[in-house]
């Protein structure tokens, strides 16, 4: 099952309509059925709404299996399986399968002139590592340009974007999650 359809499912499960999950989300009807109908991939952001929104977690959303214990995950898994947001980055979500954890750890790639400049916003708080190249991440009002072994650490409350320097940046970041039952 795809991410939209277990969106769809979950949403459909709680007898809920666009609207409601939208409208808890802050975007539009639409933008929820294009995700929905797989037409597009929502940024990291939208996701963390979503699953609030739905009472789960995003890993949950990005996987079926639910382990325990150690994950291990090889550079082939995370750099084969990116996915392309509409916001002109790509993700790869680590761990997955271990939906019981208190955070969630991402690989980022953005490409110079890709990424868009409307910021984004979620609960919980943020670290970003730089792994390769340089770019500018803007939090709030604050402007910071972050180089290969420079790192980040916010509340993600605040609203922040980033603009990629060099032509590719490579990225870790990892989100605190909130527990669903607090």
């Amino acid at each position: 099952m795809n991410l939209g359809q277990k969106i769809r499912k979950l949403r459909k499960e709680q007898n809920r309509n666009l609207s409601d999950i939208a409208d808890a989300c802050g975007f539009s009807k639409s933008l929820l059925s294009k995700i929905e109908n797989g037409k597009t991939v929502p940024p990291i952001a939208t996701l963390v709404k979503i699953a609030e929104t739905l009472g789960t977690k995003v890993s949950a959303l990005l996987d079926d299996h639910d382990e325990s214990g150690t994950i291990f995950t090889t550079k082939e898994t995370s750099m084969d399986h990116l996915v392309k947001t509409e916001k002109g980055y790509s993700f790869f979500a680590f761990a997955v399968e271990r939906q019981d954890k208190l955070m969630q750890p991402y690989l980022f790639v953005a490409k110079k002139g890709e990424t868009t400049k409307t910021p984004l916003s979620h609960t919980g708080e943020e670290y970003i590592y730089v792994l390769d190249g340089v770019m500018k991440y803007i939090v709030g009002n604050n402007q910071f340009t972050l180089s290969t072994g420079d790192s980040i650490y916010f509340d993600s409350l605040e609203e922040h974007r980033l603009e990629p320097i060099t032509d590719e940046v490579r990225y870790l970041a990892i989100f605190t999650q909130s527990k669903m039952n607090e």
